[in-house]
């Protein structure tokens, strides 16, 4: 066999290589180009491009530009403004720092760069050709960058017949460029296809203002704010509230250090604090910005920069599961607080009811409150008094009613009859098994009452497991024993001292053999030994190092579905106390596996589907 003697490649065929890893579709070479127009200092960034970039791209910005012999140097392998030496990958904050985008790009297109810089007054104007230089001119050129890319893979019509269909490539373009524009909202950007323009956004004052901009009202008002900072890590941007989820992951977005990544560590704890927020095979929207220091990531494992590897990943993943976990429990204690009573009076004339006329604001219009007031009844020229009671604390709602009629104020119920207009929520009719059906002021509410159910149990036994509710120990008086093989017994001898601490009493009793003499009180007698089983069922699934909280709470979430399959029929009050029970919950908007427990059907469509008005 002949062997072939070594050389050194051409610069041509080099750049060439080397735009295969970083140029593999129009969106790419758009990705390089929009990175170095933000390196530079634009406050201006317009992309147009045609036939989903294959045909034509061009990405034109008003930074600090070039002037010719450094415009010239920028078609160089590895010619780079952005690093010196070796070290300073270690501190990287810019985007490009390898050099090779502009080249590569160059040389498998038509290229034609034309940049001005301040210190001169013509601009510089360079064509290349498949790598080839054709011409290098003076030009007529405002401050900043213009790049057009043309006939993309002209010169390897072998990579152009793997590029998909114009849809396809538009559609990763466009979304790539949205990317950026959140990630600087600061920045001017324009998106145009052709002579339409997709969007168009003025520099915005923040982060949501600029989702609104690109997104839609709708989905920005879907999203609700977090920050969180420690000494080592920092996030801040967009997540869903409770009961906002989307199909696809396409608006599970990251940036750290404010560079697009695609992460599995942060999209698994994304996922894992959105474990009973969001339905299984639902994902929620989050925009999220990780700030970092340089030092523990590593932005040059992948040769097109979309990926990063974390030195401390279990670290980072905490930090996140750790922030969104508060987030959900903080949105969804102020959902419940929304969801108040309102205090109203009765109208002697009209006999309506109508809310009660504050007093601070009957101050603040000097007008006083009259014993003979047509609408105001009193007793000794003195408005009456009136308690004010928490969501949470129905059974004294119905115990007062009485009382709160007979002094003409009434406070409106979470859930009641069908009578009770004061209720937020009527109940009609159980149509068929689980679902129930509710009328309110907005529209119909179906919820499923064995959703509700899980949701509520889970949260009680949720309440136990995190120490709202005593977890004392209960002696059992037959105690239980499991045999267990190797795995499930290291977990258990792992796991030992993180469920005595919930309550469990376990000691070992012979090989292999354990015995359970205690539970926890929040625990029912006979489901203790099965929550156990669970627990190390999800143990060996998971792997890795024992975390006891995630663990029981799975745990919990398995029993709570298994304890509903034994529940009898429920009776129309079983049912109200249970929906108001519900809407009581942190998050009453899923059951524990994620499953929507109700949803609202409003009079708005009904209005649609019948062509008139209700």
């Amino acid at each position: 066999m002949f062997m072939p003697k070594i050389r050194i490649l051409e610069d041509r065929v080099a750049n060439q290589i080397a735009a295969g890893e970083v140029v593999e579709r129009p969106a790419s070479v758009a990705k390089e180009l929009i990175e170095n127009s933000i390196d530079s200092g634009a406050a201006k960034i317009e992309v147009e491009f045609r036939n989903g970039g294959k045909s034509y791209l061009r990405v034109e910005d008003n930074g600090c530009g070039m002037g010719s012999d450094q415009a010239l140097l920028s078609l160089e392998r590895h010619a780079t403004s952005k690093i010196r030496k070796a070290a300073d990958l270690h501190e990287m904050l810019t985007f490009g720092f390898r050099g090779e985008a502009l080249p590569s790009i160059a040389s498998v297109s038509r290229f034609t760069m034309r940049s001005r810089s301040k210190d001169t007054k013509e601009g510089s104007e360079i064509l290349v050709n498949g790598g080839k230089m054709i011409h290098m001119k003076e030009c007529g050129m405002p401050l900043g960058t213009r790049i057009e890319v043309s006939h993309l893979f002209n010169s390897v019509p072998g990579r152009r017949k793997f590029l998909k269909t114009e849809v396809t490539e538009a559609t990763h373009l466009i979304h790539l460029a949205k990317l950026y524009a959140l990630a600087h909202p600061d920045i001017t950007f324009s998106l145009m296809d052709e002579s339409r323009t997709l969007f168009r956004s003025p520099g915005c004052r923040g982060l949501k203002e600029r989702v609104r901009e690109i997104f839609g009202r709708a989905f920005s008002d879907s999203l609700a704010p977090i920050h969180r900072e420690t000494a080592d890590f920092k996030i801040a941007g967009l997540v869903g509230l409770p009961g906002h989820s989307r199909s696809t992951r396409k608006e599970m977005i990251f940036f750290v250090n404010r560079r697009p990544v695609e992460s599995k560590a942060l999209a698994y704890a994304v996922l894992d604090a959105y474990h009973t927020y969001a339905p299984k095979g639902r994902f929620p929207p989050v925009i999220l910005f990780l700030s970092i220091d340089p030092g523990l990531i590593d932005v040059n494992v992948h040769p097109a920069k979309k990926e990063i590897r974390f030195r401390e990943e279990p670290k980072v993943r905490n930090f996140i599961l750790e922030s969104l976990l508060r987030k959900n429990e903080e949105l969804a204690g102020e959902v419940r607080q929304k969801v108040s009573q309102v205090k109203l009076e009765k109208d002697i004339l009209s006999e309506k009811l109508v809310p009660k006329m504050d007093a601070r604001a009957l101050e603040l219009f000097k007008i006083k409150e009259k014993a003979d007031s047509p609408n105001i009844v009193s007793d000794n020229n003195k408005p009456p008094s009136a308690k004010i009671y928490s969501p949470t604390d129905s059974s004294a709602l119905l115990k007062n009613a009485h009382s709160s009629m007979s002094s003409n104020f009434i406070f409106t119920k979470l859930v009641g009859s069908r009578g009770d207009a004061e209720s937020q929520w009527r109940f009609i009719d159980r149509p068929k098994g689980n679902l129930s059906l509710f009328s309110t002021s907005q529209g119909i509410v179906a919820l499923h009452l064995r959703a509700a159910f899980e949701r509520i149990r889970f949260e009680q036994l949720e309440d136990a497991l995190e120490g709202r509710i005593s977890s004392g120990s209960q002696r059992l008086l037959l105690p239980e024993s499991i045999e267990l093989d190797g795995i499930d017994k290291a977990n258990l001898e792992k796991g030992t001292e993180g469920l005595r601490s919930l309550g469990f009493e376990i000691e070992e009793f012979g090989r292999n053999f354990y015995r359970l003499e205690g539970c926890p009180r929040w625990i029912e007698l006979g489901q203790s030994m099965k929550f156990i089983v669970d627990f190390l069922d999800i143990a060996r699934e998971q792997g890795g190092t024992m975390r006891i909280d995630f663990f029981a709470k799975e745990a919990l979430a398995r029993q709570v579905s298994s304890d509903t399959d034994d529940l009898h029929s429920f009776s129309d009050e079983a049912t109200i106390r249970l929906a108001d029970q519900l809407l009581n919950c942190r998050n009453p908007y899923s059951c524990p596996k994620g499953k929507p427990t109700y949803y609202e059907i409003p009079f708005r469509d009904f209005e649609t589907r019948l062509k008139r008005n209700l």
